[in-house]
């Protein structure tokens, strides 16, 4: 009598299922905390239908789901701060639509999202240099924002990009400098800090930039101006800047 003998599983874990927009909603809320929702909107960040989640909550869900195009348009189109958050981190860049690309960044409310949008998906894009000026020069308040943290997040990533690249950059932020509102200059103040830290020649073109802008009669220019020749001119940067070349 033969004895047939079952085959033997495979071993190891079994995949878990891919989360669903219910299931990323139901996982926020478990996890709510009021106290972090208030304590945010001291620093001007939009609460309305917060959960109050730190950033490594959201960046561990990104983690466990990975990259999900269909998911990340239905998170963003939930409206939840954290949801928005999230979104740009799983989003898939080479599936992203102008015209969608275009809804998000018109739809930011917060500086914080705002950013998150510019260092997680478009910094990814082809086309990221050319949304940086178009956006800085619209007259929405955190789409402006956004073109000028993109730039900021360009001269942190884009380890590639040329320095002739950056200079429409700078030329623009000088151009901004007097814009009174505060996610906007203090935007162009972290875009010329940043791209005068990439390198020695960024540096000087950045220093220079910045005491044009001082010589101005206007409160806001000579704010960003003041804070940034403060920190393009600090010893310890500058020692960073050359241990680089």
């Amino acid at each position: 009598m033969v004895n047939k003998l079952r085959p033997t599983p495979p071993k190891g874990p079994k995949a878990k299922p891919p989360l669903t927009k219910a299931a990323v909603l139901a996982r926020m809320a478990a996890h709510a905390d009021p106290a972090a929702v208030a304590g945010k909107a001291g620093y001007g960040i939009d609460i309305a239908n917060a959960f109050g989640l730190p950033t490594p909550f959201i960046r561990g869900l990104a983690k466990e789901i990975g990259r999900d195009q269909e998911l990340a348009l239905a998170l963003w189109r939930t409206g939840t701060p954290e949801c928005r958050l999230l979104a740009p981190m799983i989003a898939v860049p080479a599936e992203f639509d102008d015209s969608v690309l275009e809804t998000w960044v018109g739809e930011l409310t917060s500086w914080d999202v705002c950013d998150g949008f510019c260092a997680s998906l478009v910094t990814k894009l082809p086309n990221a240099r050319g949304k940086a000026l178009a956006w800085s020069k619209r007259e929405e308040e955190f789409v402006c924002r956004a073109g000028f943290a993109t730039m900021a997040w360009l001269a942190v990533y884009a380890k590639d990009t040329a320095d002739k690249d950056f200079q429409p950059f700078l030329k623009r932020i000088e151009r901004a400098a007097d814009d009174p509102r505060r996610v906007v200059k203090k935007a162009v103040n972290w875009a010329l800090r940043q791209i005068g830290k990439r390198n020695g020649a960024l540096n000087a073109a950045a220093i220079t930039t910045a005491e044009r802008i001082l010589a101005r009669d206007a409160g806001p220019a000579r704010w960003i101006a003041r804070d940034a020749l403060k920190e393009l001119r600090d010893p310890v940067h500058l020692a960073r800047i050359a241990a680089r070349g």
